[in-house]
């Protein structure tokens, strides 16, 4: 079995030394630092470097510099997605954005871990387990996704939370550990209702 065969099914895998994995992700590491030195203003450029990046994307997407991610093929964003600045997606595993998400800044999304024993994280072996985010996801500045989580449709994750369980859908959950505040409700629609 490969060592990439290994990390789709969320085995320990040499994630250091084998040479098809680094090759990987030197090329993409290299796709995102030409993609971290395009103008702002070349919108059409930066759009074209991006699909080249990600593995799937939706027509409306827009992600700011600096962006850095481990292998890109991983990566699935949906229609209308936003990433502001400074957001890294470590992308052993899949990575998955639903439609109309929105990413604050500073955000990491990470798939990768590694084992508590020294002797074997000392040999580079790590493993990594998707992440999956639903449609209509707020995810505030400075948050944090670890390996193996889903955020459910509709919900807002506050800033500098540390997600490291599954979030239901339709909720508010901040902190660390990030842990469900309360439901979203009809009188939220109703806080900031523009008034003509």
């Amino acid at each position: 079995m490969t060592e990439k065969e290994k990390r789709s099914r969320g085995e320990l895998y040499d994630a250091n030394y084998n040479p098809e994995i680094g090759k990987e992700l030197l090329e993409c590491k290299d796709k995102c630092f030409r993609y971290n030195q395009i103008l702002p203003s070349h919108e059409e450029e930066r759009h074209t470097a991006m699909e080249a990046i990600l593995g799937k994307t939706g027509k409306q997407f827009t992600i700011n510099a600096p962006f850095w991610c481990d292998f890109g093929y991983n990566i699935e964003v949906g229609e209308n997605f936003y990433a502001n600045h400074g957001c890294v997606i470590l992308d052993g595993a899949k990575v998955t954005f639903g439609d109309n998400v929105f990413v604050a800044p500073n955000c990491g999304f990470h798939t990768a871990g590694h084992p508590l024993d020294i002797e074997q994280r000392n040999q580079g072996l790590e493993y990594a387990y998707p992440i999956t985010i639903g449609d209509n996801v707020w995810i505030g500045a400075g948050v944090t996704v670890l390996p193996g989580v889903t955020i459910g449709n509709n919900a807002v994750i506050g800033a500098g939370s540390v997600v490291n369980r599954d979030i239901p859908d339709g909720v508010v959950a901040a902190g660390n550990p990030c842990r469900v505040i309360r439901r979203i409700t009809d009188e939220d629609r109703e806080k900031y209702k523009i008034r003509h």
